[in-house]
């Protein structure tokens, strides 16, 4: 039985992160992972759809090429080759990881592990054969999430005309025509990337609006970027029925009072994911589960049960690449005994990477109205920005909410070119208590994208300048 300080069970953005972060603080480490490490972010997620997406986004700025006095006779597109360039890159940024882990001298235990009492871990390996760890701290609950199917509307994930987001990730080349299953931030991006390469796609979304969960006007914005590119969009959706063949799908769908038919030939779910909570020894431990399916855990990561913890996405709230790699660098800290700060859950980027990017953080407008809150509004249009102007990506907009007596930034919603960056000046505002007036004081260099953000201020102050 081989020792260690501390025991991760998932070697994706949480789990690899506290794995380095104890490790640099002196701690032995192992992470039990049977993939590649990185885990979805790095295989199957973040890493590989936004290389497609800068693949799509290439399309479409050379599609626009001629305004620059640039001809570009016989372009053609191959969905293939885009894939396997994102495919290479998602190798690329695993093998780092791996190296990482060999540099702090973290031990990687390929297998499956299951959880026992006493801070053990049981491991099975691909050959059949099993190992038993221990950890002297901790046992570190880093499992992710998956992705899910809908079989309730006949849509069972199938790998071959009904697919997944990570299903997509190796198609050889476009479909001609696909729908798109809900209108999140996984499914506008796949929209976005297979409308550049040809795809007639239609989207079905059961809220009234795509991105539903970001602030209306970014909602508003993106839909009318996306109709100029012919995607079409049925929000307030319900599919009724799904017939599903060998080479396609056709669904019926209730949408505005009307009820439409959708011939396809490939379905992308993009309906949400679930917590990988099930056979990894949960219930033996009597480790407590929330209502929808997380690891119960406390503001330190802690579980019910003494010496485990749980972070990234199957400890639930947002399931961000991002948060998930907070909580394990915090999660390193408190058990390495360092000062720490908690993870401020409310000032977490929202980040799409479709085109126009959406990018947010904080309250919507309806947040505020709905917690009855004083606030006012800036909001500065990128097509008065020079910088936006010149790249001829004038689409999108800033917008500021701002409390109205004291200044303090409530939250901030950006559509438009590399919104993705720019939101992080409202983040580190709002992790130090930044009013608008001291975004102010911040000269931003001319001409840039950020200059909108400090038009946006100006304008939640009264005082725009250049609209």
């Amino acid at each position: 039985m081989a020792s260690f300080d501390i025991i991760i069970l998932g070697g994706g953005p949480a789990g690899y992160v506290c794995a380095l972060r104890s490790a640099q603080l002196g701690m032995s480490v192992a992470v039990i992972e049977r993939e590649a490490l990185g885990g979805t972010c790095v295989l199957w997620g973040c890493i590989p759809a936004k290389s497609l997406l800068e693949s799509a986004n290439l399309v479409t700025r050379l599609s626009h090429a001629k305004e620059h006095g640039i001809a570009i006779d016989g372009m053609s597109l191959d969905f293939g080759v885009a894939m396997k360039r994102s495919r290479g890159i998602s190798t690329q940024n695993s093998k780092g990881v791996e190296f990482l882990f060999k540099k702090n001298k973290i031990t990687w235990v390929r297998g499956e592990g299951m959880l026992e009492k006493g801070k053990k871990v049981v491991v099975t390996m691909a050959d059949g054969k099993t190992e038993t760890h221990e950890a002297k701290k901790a046992v570190v609950i880093s499992t992710g999430s998956r992705v899910r199917g809908l079989p309730q509307v006949g849509l069972e994930l199938d790998r071959t005309v009904v697919l997944s987001s990570d299903d997509v990730l190796v198609l050889e080349k476009a479909p001609k025509t696909m729908a798109v299953v809900g209108a999140g931030a996984v499914g506008c991006e796949f929209a976005d990337v297979f409308s550049a390469f040809g795809t007639q796609v239609t989207m079905v979304e059961v809220a009234t609006s795509i991105l539903p969960i970001e602030d209306a006007d970014s909602s508003v914005e993106l839909a009318k970027a996306f109709k100029k590119r012919k995607i079409e969009m049925l929000t307030g959706a319900r599919i009724t029925s799904a017939k599903v063949t060998k080479t396609g799908a056709t669904l019926i769908v209730e949408a505005g009072g009307k009820t439409n038919t959708i011939e396809v030939e490939k379905v992308l779910v993009a309906a949400g994911r679930a917590a990988n909570v099930e056979k990894i020894g949960l219930e033996a431990l009597g480790i407590i589960k929330s209502d929808r399916g997380f690891v119960k855990i406390n503001e330190k990561f802690e579980t019910n049960v003494p010496g485990y913890y749980a972070i990234g996405d199957v400890a639930g709230n947002q399931m961000l690449a991002h948060k998930g790699q907070r909580e394990g660098h915090v999660l390193a800290d408190l058990l390495g005994g360092q000062p720490f700060h908690a993870v401020n859950y409310g000032n977490i980027p929202s980040c799409t990477y479709c085109h126009p990017e959406v990018a947010s953080i904080g309250l919507t407008e309806q947040q505020c109205k709905d917690q009855k809150l004083d606030y006012k509004i800036g909001k500065f249009p990128f097509s008065a920005n020079g910088r936006a102007r010149t790249s001829g990506e004038t689409d999108g907009f800033v917008k500021i909410i701002r409390d109205a007596k004291y200044g303090e930034i409530l939250g901030a919603h950006i559509v438009g070119a590399h919104a993705t960056e720019l939101i992080h000046e409202i983040v580190v505002a709002r992790a130090n208590e930044f009013t608008v007036e001291e975004i102010d004081l911040a000269i931003h260099a001319h001409p840039t994208l950020s200059e909108a953000i400090g038009e946006a201020v100006l304008d939640s102050m009264g005082k725009m300048l250049h609209a």
